[in-house]
C-alpha cells in the first residue's frame, strides 16, 4: 500500500475504441487496485463513450469526465493537463497517468508505489513498442532507434558519474514518457498543476518538477507496452515521430541529446553550483566560469530549490546555451562519449586535487 491516501490512475482518452477496453482490463487486474480510474475523454467521436460508459457500470472505481476542446487545447498536452488536474482534486495521495494504448504489466502500479515508498516522490516508467507492431518500422528505422538510445544512454552515464543524483542512482533509464508516470499529489498542488503546453507535455510536466526539487526516479524495471501504430491521436507524438523518420531521418537527434563536450560542461556546472550553495565553491569563480553577472547568480541563489536555481543559471549562461547534434554526427558522437566515460571512470580511480574552476582547468570549448 501508498503510504498515505488514494492511488489515482489518470489518463487522457481520444477516439481509443479500439484499446480502452483492453487498457481498463489491464488497470483494474493490477495486484494493487487504484481506488479511481479517472477517464478523460476528449473530442471522442468514436464509440469509446459508449464503451467507457459500459464498463462504468461494472466497475465503479471509474470515473469519466467528457470535454469537447477547441482551438490551441484541442491537444494532447491539455488533455493529460485536464486529467492530472482532476485527479489531484480528488484526494491526498499518488497520481498516476498513462495513455490509452498502452498496456501496463499486472503489477505496475504495485512497483510505483514500492517506489514511492522507498524514497521518491516522482517515478518514471518505461515506454516499450508492442513487438507486434515492429514489422512496420524499416530496419533502418529500428537500427537508428537502437543507436541514439545507446548514444543517450552513455550521456546519462556521464552525467550520473560528474553529477550524481542520490534519488536517482544508476542504473536507471532516460524516458520521460507520459505513458508512465507516477507522483505525489503533493508535487502536482507545489508546481500548480501540469503545464498548459500542446504537446510534450511529459518532459514539460517532469521538467517542472525538477523544479521544486521533487525526487525523480527513472525506474528501468517499470514498463508499459505502447502501440507502434502510425496514425496517432496527437500532433506531435510517437505516432508522428514514427511517420516521419519512416520517410526521411530528422535531421537532429532528440532535443535531449546534445554534444558530448556540452554533456561534460553541463554536468560539471551543475555539481559546482552544489558546491556554491553548500559554501565550498568560490561564488566569484562559478559566476565569471558561466560568464555571469554576479547578481544573476544571487538571484538564482535566493530560491529554496536547487532545481528552480539551476533554471535560472542554465537560461542565464551562454555558455550553457543547448545545441542540437546533427543526426549525422550520431557516430562521432558516440565514440566521444565513450572515450570521455573512459576518462571519467580512470580519472576517479586516481586522487585528484580540487580544480579551482568550475570545470577542473579545462578550457570552456573543450571537454577532456
Amino acid at each position: 500500500m501508498v503510504a498515505t491516501g488514494k492511488v489515482i490512475v489518470a489518463l487522457p482518452v481520444k477516439n481509443e475504441e479500439a484499446v480502452i477496453r483492453i487498457c481498463l482490463e489491464r488497470l483494474r487486474a493490477q495486484t494493487q487496485k487504484p481506488d479511481v480510474i479517472l477517464l478523460l475523454l476528449n473530442n471522442c467521436t468514436d464509440l469509446t463513450l459508449r464503451i467507457c460508459t459500459a464498463a462504468q457500470r461494472d466497475a465503479p472505481d471509474i470515473r469519466i469526465e467528457n470535454y469537447e476542446l477547441s482551438g490551441v487545447d484541442a491537444s494532447a498536452g491539455e488533455a493529460r493537463r485536464l486529467a492530472l488536474g482532476h485527479a489531484m482534486g480528488l484526494a491526498d495521495g499518488l497520481v498516476l497517468t498513462t495513455d490509452a494504448d498502452a498496456l501496463p504489466d499486472h503489477t505496475w502500479i504495485a512497483d510505483n508505489v514500492a517506489q514511492i515508498n522507498a524514497g521518491a516522490d516522482v517515478v518514471c516508467g518505461m515506454a516499450e513498442i508492442d513487438p507486434a507492431d515492429l514489422h512496420q518500422l524499416t530496419d533502418r528505422l529500428i537500427s537508428a532507434d537502437r543507436r541514439e538510445r545507446s548514444l543517450l544512454k552513455i550521456i546519462d552515464q556521464i552525467t550520473s558519474s560528474i553529477d550524481p543524483d542520490p534519488a536517482d542512482p544508476w542504473p536507471r533509464h532516460q524516458q520521460n514518457s507520459g505513458a508512465s508516470i507516477a507522483m505525489k499529489s503533493g508535487f502536482l498542488h507545489r508546481i500548480g498543476g501540469a503545464p498548459r503546453v500542446p504537446s510534450g507535455e511529459d518532459r514539460a510536466l517532469i521538467e517542472k518538477l525538477r523544479h521544486v526539487d521533487a525526487r525523480i526516479r527513472h525506474a528501468p524495471h517499470i514498463k508499459v507496452i505502447v502501440s507502434g501504430r502510425l496514425e496517432g491521436r496527437a500532433a506531435g507524438g510517437m505516432a508522428e515521430t514514427i511517420r516521419r523518420r519512416l520517410i526521411k531521418a530528422d535531421e537532429f537527434l532528440d532535443e535531449a541529446i546534445e554534444p558530448v563536450v556540452d554533456v561534460y560542461r553541463r554536468a560539471k556546472a551543475r555539481a559546482a553550483l552544489r558546491e556554491v550553495r553548500d559554501g565550498q565553491c568560490s561564488a566569484t569563480l562559478f559566476a565569471q566560469d558561466l560568464l555571469i553577472r554576479q547578481d544573476t547568480l544571487h538571484r538564482a541563489l535566493d530560491s529554496p530549490f536547487f532545481g528552480a536555481a539551476w533554471a535560472e543559471i542554465e537560461r542565464e549562461s551562454p555558455v550553457l546555451r543547448r545545441r542540437r547534434v546533427p543526426t549525422s554526427h550520431l557516430s562521432r558522437e558516440t565514440r566521444s562519449a565513450q572515450i570521455l566515460l573512459q576518462r571519467i571512470k580512470n580519472t576517479r580511480a586516481v586522487q585528484q586535487p580540487k580544480p579551482r574552476s568550475v570545470f577542473g582547468g579545462f578550457a570552456v570549448g573543450h571537454a577532456p
